[in-house]
């Protein structure tokens, strides 16, 4: 029996998207997001949890990232978890998590002004399906040369 390998997740955008090409005409956008959840523990106080998920969108979907999202933006992601190990510029094996998002919608307003229609009534913006032709474009060693030396997931 098959399994099923996906996610959806709705948070704010930590950063701006960092972007890049390769030789070959393929396009990668990496950005985080914040997702948080509130409850009350045992002894009655409220906890706020935030979880970062680091995302990647391909090819077109990376051109609309690079072109609309801006840091604090919240979108809507669907995608696939995918695990990496990559060996840091200290020779240490990391290891971490990617979501690789197959749809992503801009939700909100537009900072800028424009849209504000959309913005008031809460509508999606923008909507995007991402497929990359071919699933790995380029080896987890490649794409994580921007880890940097610390130990943080994103």
């Amino acid at each position: 029996m098959a399994g099923v390998n996906k996610v959806i997740l709705v948070g704010n955008l930590g950063g701006d998207p960092e972007v890049r090409y390769f030789d070959g005409g393929a396009i990668v956008a990496k950005f985080n997001i914040a997702t948080s959840e509130s409850y009350t523990n045992r002894n009655g106080e409220k906890v706020e949890q935030t979880e970062w998920h680091r995302i990647e969108v391909w090819n077109k979907t990376a051109q609309i990232a690079e072109k609309y999202l801006k840091k604090g933006n919240q979108v809507y992601i669907e995608g696939s978890i995918r695990s990496e190990t990559w060996v840091d510029k200290e020779g240490q094996q990391r290891n971490g998590i990617t979501i690789r998002a197959t749809n992503m919608t801009l939700l909100g307003g537009n900072p800028s002004g424009a849209g504000a229609g959309a913005a008031s009534s809460n509508q999606p913006l923008t909507s995007y399906d991402s497929k990359p032709s071919d699933p790995s474009p380029i080896s987890p060693a490649l794409a994580a040369d921007n880890n940097e030396d610390d130990d943080l997931p994103f």
